[in-house]
């Protein structure tokens, strides 16, 4: 019989690539059952779930009951939680991945897997402490490795799909007809990237395939270290348009953003300096990539399936 593989956040990117990569393997569409939680039961994304054999069942990480009700039977859990910006972020996302974590426990779960992220404050020795997403992350991971249950965890790089998303750090055309891309780091800087529709599956797959294999362990889920060099460079051969680099003060970066200003400064400045998984990052993007069930996406194979528009 198979095992219930409880998907939060199914509708979304992470969690549709894991539904994905799990129905389309041959060995994990056997082991496991996938029960798809979502906030919305009519949604569109949910009805397509649906049609596709999958149990969709409506949970809300606010509602205990139906956290409960989501949870039930499960064998193992893929858990993430959505950022806030409000003023109390760090403990509303806290809170919530803690409550997972604690039903999951409770109607005894055997494996849970949690979508996590380094902490900025941490490696950067407090320096750092207004990225809240990521420090949020790393808290709610901390408290998990503490529970009575067996756990993995997935630390997703930098989404190549935010190059269409975030237009708000896109570059901008120039009286010249250039298109500047302004940063208040070095054209150096390094970030992890990964097409996290095609390819978040291909890392929780592995520790599906073999969950004792990963237990403890952390992938640091990227195909590749990109420069912001080599970012240009592929915008450009995608888009056939001459994009340059502009590097500006912090301050006036910070102004630049409508949303979220402080988090997105304090991150770039925190990956310029001590790398966007730590100073090891090159080697854990390495390991990670290597353990992938699944060949991984370049950002130049991704801007060629998913053509750049700039504005």
């Amino acid at each position: 019989m198979s095992n219930v593989l409880v998907v939060f956040g199914a509708t979304g990117q992470q969690g549709s690539s894991v539904v994905n990569y799990v129905l389309n393997d041959p060995e994990l569409s056997q082991k496991f059952k996938i029960r798809a939680i979502t906030r919305d039961l009519s949604s569109e994304k949910a009805k397509q779930l649906k049609e596709r054999g999958v149990e969709v069942v409506e949970g809300d990480v606010l509602n205990r009951a139906s956290l409960e009700k989501a949870l039930t039977g499960a064998h193992t859990v893929f858990a993430m939680t959505t950022p806030s910006f409000a003023p109390d972020a760090f403990e509303w996302e806290f809170n919530n991945g803690k409550s997972i974590a604690d039903v999951a426990v409770e109607k005894g779960a055997e494996y849970l897997i949690w979508s996590t992220l380094p902490s900025p404050k941490e490696i950067s020795g407090g320096k750092y402490t207004k990225v809240t997403p990521f420090d949020a992350k790393a808290k709610v991971e901390q408290y998990i490795r503490g529970l009575p249950i067996k756990s993995a965890f997935v630390s997703l790089g930098s989404f190549m799909e935010n190059f269409q998303s975030q237009t708000f750090l896109a570059p901008r055309e120039a009286p010249d007809g250039t298109w500047v891309l302004s940063r208040h780091t070095s054209i150096k800087t390094q970030f992890p990237l990964i097409d996290a529709v095609g390819d978040a599956g291909k890392f929780i797959g592995a520790i599906l395939a073999e969950p004792a294999k990963y237990e403890g362990k952390t992938f640091c889920a990227a195909t590749a270290l990109y420069t912001v060099e080599e970012i240009i460079a592929a915008m450009s051969k995608s888009t056939g348009k001459t994009i340059v680099f502009k590097q500006i003060s912090t301050e006036d970066f910070w102004k630049s953003l409508p949303i979220a200003a402080d988090i997105f400064t304090e991150a770039f400045s925190y990956g310029e300096e001590y790398g966007y998984f730590g100073p090891l990052s090159k080697e854990l993007v390495a390991w990670a990539a290597e353990n992938a069930r699944g060949r991984l996406s370049t950002l130049e194979e991704y801007f060629e399936a998913h053509p750049l528009q700039l504005e």
